[in-house]
């Protein structure tokens, strides 16, 4: 696992550790020394840490005009144990809309299991962003997880699904990442570009 890294074709661009209003303001990365791990299995070492022990992050990028950010993550997501939505929504997602973001696009192929717990937080954040005009949505979640979202009903509180399970964000600009995302989410277009 030490060898997958966070998307890094946009550092140029935006970086969260050169960002100001950002949770990781002056992180700095230490590429020959790997601490943080996931059970036994080290990681690289760009994964942000925001306090489980089980799910790592990388905030892409974030647009403080269009109100978006794009954030990767890493690991096991688990809610039964390590209460992750409540650790993510409270030092990371509280700290972004508090910066006027409500539009949250979450990459998911690197989400190696979901564990449900209660949806209290889920709804929360749903329920905040809405009322700006927001939404959050989930790309690109393998199969077995996303079966785990939708069994645990999340699929009725992020945007997730056949479409979001197969879009190619990589090859796209994050502000054409998120009008892509907007349309679709606001009905315009009936799918979003797959792999």
């Amino acid at each position: 696992m030490h060898d997958i890294e966070p998307f890094f074709k946009w550092i140029d661009d935006y970086s969260a550790a050169k960002d100001e209003r950002s949770p990781f303001f002056n992180r700095t990365y230490n590429e020959f020394y790997f601490d943080n791990k996931i059970y036994n299995y080290l990681i690289h070492p760009q994964w942000d840490d925001m306090g489980s022990e089980t799910l790592y992050l990388k905030i892409l990028w974030v647009d403080y005009d269009l109100k978006f950010t794009i954030i990767e993550f890493l690991g096991e997501w688990n809610d039964c144990i390590e209460e992750d939505c409540q650790i993510l929504k409270r030092t990371i997602i509280d700290k972004m809309l508090a910066l006027g973001i409500v539009h949250y696009i979450l990459i998911g192929e690197n989400i190696l299991t979901f564990h449900s717990g209660d949806d209290d937080y889920y709804q929360e954040w749903v329920e905040e962003v809405s009322e700006e005009g927001g939404w959050v949505a989930l790309l690109n979640l393998p199969k077995h997880v996303y079966n785990d979202f939708k069994d645990a009903r999340i699929h009725h509180l992020f945007f997730m699904g056949t479409d979001y399970n197969t879009f190619n964000w990589r090859i796209f600009k994050p502000p054409y990442i998120f009008k892509l995302l907007e349309e679709r989410i606001e009905g315009s277009i009936k799918s979003l570009p797959s792999m």
